[in-house]
């Protein structure tokens, strides 16, 4: 089972679940742990092969590795901890693990917060993609991480996110980062999967207006469809809740209290 971690407010709380995105872990979440807490109960998780979840291993893991292999082991974490259901957060990656969570078991997610939502590869990060996949067996996967990241967060201001990644990466097995890198294949099918259907789970976008790869279709996904909101945080690049994290942490925790009044 995953490594995770939670901090109980009370029985009647809403459980609010973080999910970090590739290459990072749950302590990417640390300047919201404390503001979200007083709220709800939180639960932290580390996704297999990260964190403390590193050496986590099973049968037929390579065979079975997908969106849909590791949105079941978030869900079975939910399982052992008697969740029936909760509010997801998430960033980069981690979004489209959250949207396939919806997808298996809608009943499970009372709604869900988006940071640096990937809704769509656009030509200049699938040539991204394109070229790790050139070379991913040939140089250091260090070196493509950082392209990556210097790519999708070029700006002075994003140095501390951009920095944070770089340093949670170093902690992974190249093999795993391989296994993840594996999985751009299955993205942009499944974005388009997903663009075609609308779930009725409320969902919130929190991006930056310096989100350059990532923003726009996120902005044209939210004109579509009526079950979500976009909140734009300026002089903020993917990652708001590192750059930004009060503003993330305000916009997040309002919008999460609103659905939980709403709901019966």
């Amino acid at each position: 089972m995953l490594y995770h971690k939670k901090y109980t407010k009370s029985e009647n709380a809403d459980w609010v679940v973080f999910v970090h995105g590739a290459g990072g872990s749950s302590s990417i979440w640390f300047k919201q742990i404390k503001d979200f807490k007083k709220h709800f109960n939180v639960l932290l998780v580390d996704l297999r092969g990260h964190g403390k979840s590193k050496d986590l291993l099973q049968k037929y893991y390579e065979e079975n590795y997908s969106f849909e292999f590791i949105a079941t082991d978030v869900i079975d974490v939910l399982d052992h901890l008697d969740i029936e259901n909760a509010h997801f957060i998430g960033v980069s990656l981690g979004t489209i693990i959250i949207r396939t969570i919806g997808e298996l078991a809608p009943e499970r997610v009372k709604s869900a917060v988006l940071c640096g939502a990937i809704t769509r590869l656009n030509i200049r990060s699938r040539f991204l993609v394109f070229t790790g996949h050139l070379f991913k067996r040939f140089i250091p996967y260090m070196w493509l991480y950082r392209l990556f990241a210097w790519i999708i967060m070029p700006r002075k201001r994003h140095a501390k996110s951009r920095n944070l990644f770089i340093r949670e990466a170093k902690k992974l097995y190249q093999k795993e980062f391989l296994r993840w890198f594996k999985l751009t294949n299955e993205v942009n099918p499944l974005l388009k999967y997903f663009k075609e259907k609308e779930l009725t789970i409320p969902m919130l976008y929190v991006m930056g207006n310096e989100d350059y790869m990532f923003l726009p279709p996120v902005q044209q996904i939210v004109q579509k469809q009526d079950s979500t909101t976009l909140a734009v945080i300026n002089n903020c690049g993917h990652v708001c809740n590192v750059e930004q994290p009060q503003k993330f942490n305000d916009i997040s925790i309002k919008y999460l209290k609103e659905i939980s009044s709403a709901t019966p």
